[in-house]
């Protein structure tokens, strides 16, 4: 027999003495012993079980953007005068909204979006002098992209693109002194016609026979 079928039988005959006692200390006694079954009773039943909620996932699923290929524009025109530098990249179809700038003062990142189902890219990543960003433009036209980059300083460049002086002797602290200077005569030598090769080799030879120290003595 269960345990709460015992307590109802219990209560249901206390319940019945109750009816017959007479005495005030017995119904006292009865009243409390059935106050304990009756709160038993309670505690025995079985309790309705509750549906265990499901739990609602609140991630948002992010799509993933596949990487974007580009056509590299290697070839371009550009002019200069002493305060600013055009380029031109002779291209139809460019919307300048898809247009993507990236102007520092050292190097510029064009990338034009969906230029004819194609992405292009004209990149400089050193140029040969600093620009002023902030001042820097770029025009879209029906048949091509003018990009004005303002120049730091006023001057005329070699090239578009950052290249390092070659007769320029190296001035590394840290290396030997002459290294710079035998560096400057190897890329002199390289450079130069015949008659300076001829100069170059003799000043390399009476420096390593010790006639002179200093192998730039016939230039100065």
């Amino acid at each position: 027999m269960a345990a709460e079928e015992e307590v109802a039988l219990d209560l249901e005959e206390l319940r019945h003495i109750q009816s017959i006692a007479k005495r005030p200390r017995i119904l006292n006694l009865i009243s409390s012993e059935i106050s304990n079954l009756e709160k038993l009773s309670k505690e025995a039943a079985p309790k309705p079980t509750l549906p265990t909620p499901t739990p609602i996932s609140t991630a948002v699923k992010v799509p993933s953007t596949p990487a974007l290929n580009y056509v590299t524009l290697g070839s371009f025109s550009w002019e200069q005068d002493t305060d600013k530098v055009k380029i031109y990249i002779f291209l139809e179809g460019v919307d300048q909204e898809k247009m993507e700038t990236e102007i520092k003062p050292t190097s510029i990142d064009i990338k034009l979006h969906d230029v004819q189902g194609k992405n292009y890219r004209c990149a400089i990543p050193k140029l040969h002098g600093q620009i002023v960003p902030e001042k820097c433009k770029v025009l879209v036209k029906p048949t091509r992209v003018v990009i004005t980059l303002i120049k730091a300083s006023k001057g005329n460049w070699l090239d578009l693109h950052f290249k390092e002086d070659k007769l320029k002797p190296n001035l590394d602290k840290e290396k030997d002194p002459m290294a710079g200077i035998m560096d400057l005569m190897k890329n002199m030598y390289n450079e130069g016609d015949e008659e300076m090769k001829r100069t170059i080799a003799k000043a390399w030879t009476d420096a390593r026979s010790g006639k002179t120290a200093d192998p730039l003595k016939g230039f100065k």
